[in-house]
């Protein structure tokens, strides 16, 4: 009797081995971190841990200054390397919360996108992702499922060929 095997595609073959060799390569990476504003506080201390551990193994961090996600990106890298920290934000840091804009005082490395204070947050939040992904290796992305931006941002860096590891909080 003969069996037929079903193979995976050829694209998940090359997804699984891309992200197979990154986990080998003891090389350092830069990788990009962006979730949700509104975060379960329990999500907060694990995205806070990833970062602090990424870091402190030597890689870079990129991220966003929002609260939430972001945040906590902040705070866990900052704890144990400054350097390798670098925020980039969708807008000014006067359009920033007050509450964040004293977390970016300590960050080195922040970039402001003030020509997009004209645009909404959605749309300069957009743009804002795509040059982050612009400038990883890989994505790690917390969302909900009904985060548009964030989904939308996580399929254009796996067209450009980026690792993605796409977390849901719900």
């Amino acid at each position: 009797m003969s069996r037929s095997l079903d193979l995976p595609s050829v694209d998940s073959v090359d997804t699984l081995s891309q992200e197979l060799a990154l986990l080998q390569d003891k090389g350092k990476r830069h990788i990009a971190f962006l979730g949700s504003r509104h975060v379960p506080v329990v999500a907060i201390h694990l995205v806070e841990l990833i970062a602090r551990s990424l870091a402190q193994e030597g890689h870079s961090i990129i991220t966003s200054g929002a609260q939430g996600v972001n945040a906590a990106v902040i705070r866990g890298v900052l704890q144990v390397a400054p350097a390798l920290l670098t925020v980039v934000l969708p807008q000014s840091l006067e359009r920033q919360t007050p509450e964040i804009r004293e977390e970016l005082a300590n960050v080195l490395h922040l970039i402001e996108k003030g020509d997009n204070d004209d645009l909404s947050l959605p749309m300069a939040s957009s743009l804002c992702n795509q040059e982050i992904i612009g400038r990883c290796d890989q994505l790690i992305c917390f969302a909900f499922h009904d985060s548009e931006t964030l989904l939308t941002s996580c399929r254009s860096a796996e067209d450009m060929g980026k690792v993605v590891s796409l977390m849901y909080f719900d």
